[in-house]
């Protein structure tokens, strides 16, 4: 998959302020795995209620490693039991396939055109020895809305919010 289809693939009828929620595994997910894990998002999001009232959502697993789930809050807002819902979902598919979906310390850059895992403590050693550079694209899992993934999700690592954090080499 390539992130210029992403748009293809978000549906357009959802509010471009719509809230957004990626859960990054810790491993690339094989092709059966995708299409049960898409199964059971479909179901998820079909079903999925703020106090009696449908959400308008969608769910879906991209790039065989992010879980990314919209609700368009535009008729119903999703409440603190809706958004547990949601995690309950995603714990579920962790417990399923033996991953970690909640690991904040790992993050994933587009190398090649290829998701590539890195944990935070090594990026500093990794750019400094070349194996990504400041305009590597990094996957940005702190987007909040539609708008935002389809534009900040994936940004040069030098407009990302690490780049601060990082030191730069001459």
């Amino acid at each position: 998959m390539n992130i210029l289809h992403l748009p293809a693939l978000i549906p357009a009828e959802l509010a471009d302020h719509s809230r957004v929620w990626i859960y990054q595994s810790n491993r690339p997910f094989i092709e059966r795995e995708e299409a049960e894990i898409n199964e059971q998002l479909l179901q998820f999001y079909s079903q999925w209620q703020a106090h009696g009232a449908p959400v308008r959502g969608w769910a879906k697993l991209l790039f065989r490693q992010f879980v990314v789930v919209i609700a368009d809050e535009t008729n119903v807002q999703v409440s603190g039991c809706s958004t547990d819902a949601s995690v309950r979902v995603v714990k579920s598919i962790e417990r399923q396939y033996d991953v970690n979906m909640f690991d904040r310390m790992m993050l994933t850059f587009l190398v090649n055109e290829k998701a590539e895992m890195l944990p935070l403590n090594q990026v500093q050693y990794a750019l400094e020895k070349g194996y990504i550079n400041w305009d590597t694209p990094l996957f940005n899992n702190l987007v909040n809305t539609k708008q935002e993934l389809l534009s900040n999700w994936l940004i040069p690592l030098k407009d990302s919010w690490l780049a601060s954090r990082l030191v730069t080499t001459a």
